[in-house]
């Protein structure tokens, strides 16, 4: 099966912070695009389990993801589409995928309750610093345009160690940051 448990830190950036980040720490010149697809209920039950589905198109593939909350971070258990299907998807023809069809069903969601709702555009940097994954986004929606900052790490201990020592280090306020798909909705 595809699944990972994701343990991950956040914080929105301004755009000063962001540009320091981005100038201080080994981060790519030029970023790469990603495109989130959002889907949920009319009813906004994924929300109301404090799950989120998205299609992410990026380098040219597809993967159909379903977030789901773990005592560690988030579940995430993937599919991957065809461009054809993702095409599908979005404009309101679900193609049952086996994982994500299976983790849907434990929750008692069916996929013919599923609505496209939007996207988000991302520009994102990344790369290994000290043993985590951080990552720079610039993300686009409804209107509006956020900078993010986000660290990926093997473990609970050493992602909040590292997370803070770079806060700390460029003078960066710790902010509560929802996630994209909260941000999304709430714009």
């Amino acid at each position: 099966m595809s699944q990972e448990i994701e343990i991950e830190y956040k914080n929105l950036l301004t755009r000063d912070e962001f540009d320091r980040l981005l100038q201080h720490l080994p981060f790519p010149s030029t970023a790469k695009k990603q495109i989130n697809y959002y889907f949920e209920t009319e009813d906004f039950v994924l929300a109301k389990n404090k799950c989120a589905l998205r299609i992410r198109e990026k380098n040219g593939k597809y993967v159909l993801t379903l977030k789901e909350p773990h005592e560690d971070g988030l579940l995430e258990t993937h599919d991957e589409l065809s461009r054809e299907e993702a095409v599908s998807w979005i404009q309101g023809t679900i193609i049952p995928k086996p994982n994500i069809a299976r983790q849907l069903k434990l929750k008692n969601i069916s996929l013919n309750e599923l609505v496209y709702f939007g996207e988000l555009a991302t520009a994102r940097r990344e790369t290994e610093y000290e043993n985590v994954l951080i990552v720079l986004d610039y993300s686009t929606y409804n209107g509006t345009e956020d900078f993010e900052f986000e660290l990926e790490a093997p473990t609970v201990s050493v992602g909040k160690k590292t997370f803070h020592s770079i806060l700390q280090q460029f003078n960066i306020p710790e902010r509560a940051t929802p996630n994209k798909i909260e941000r999304f909705f709430n714009h």
